[in-house]
């Protein structure tokens, strides 16, 4: 399943179950992903299950899907996605661990 089909999907269980679906509801949506995803880290401190983690970090997608649904509509996120995922593959290798590991090799020299 594609970004925009997970899109409509989502949509109709917005409606069916009676969510908030107004514009104006953008920023509790974008609220509820930052809870969901405090609650995808807790269970994972906690040692939980994958399955629960998981399902907290699905639930992450849900809000940011009905979010992008309403603030950017006319946009396909799928082909965002995919320019997105190209923009970051160009970048300089520049980021997280390895990142720092590269900094020491060129301070030892």
């Amino acid at each position: 399943m594609q970004l925009e089909d997970m899109k409509k999907e989502i949509k109709a269980l917005v409606i069916a179950k009676g969510f908030y679906n107004k514009p104006e509801d953008i920023p509790k949506k974008l609220l509820f992903a930052f809870i969901e995803l405090g609650e995808a880290s807790d269970a994972w401190k906690k040692g939980l299950p994958q399955e629960k983690i998981a399902e907290e970090l699905i639930d992450v997608i849900f809000y940011i899907l009905d979010a992008s649904r309403l603030a950017c509509p006319d946009m396909n996120m799928d082909e965002v996605f995919q320019k997105k995922l190209s923009k970051n593959l160009g970048r300089p290798f520049q980021y997280g661990e390895g990142h720092r590991l590269k900094q020491d090799e060129q301070t030892e020299k």
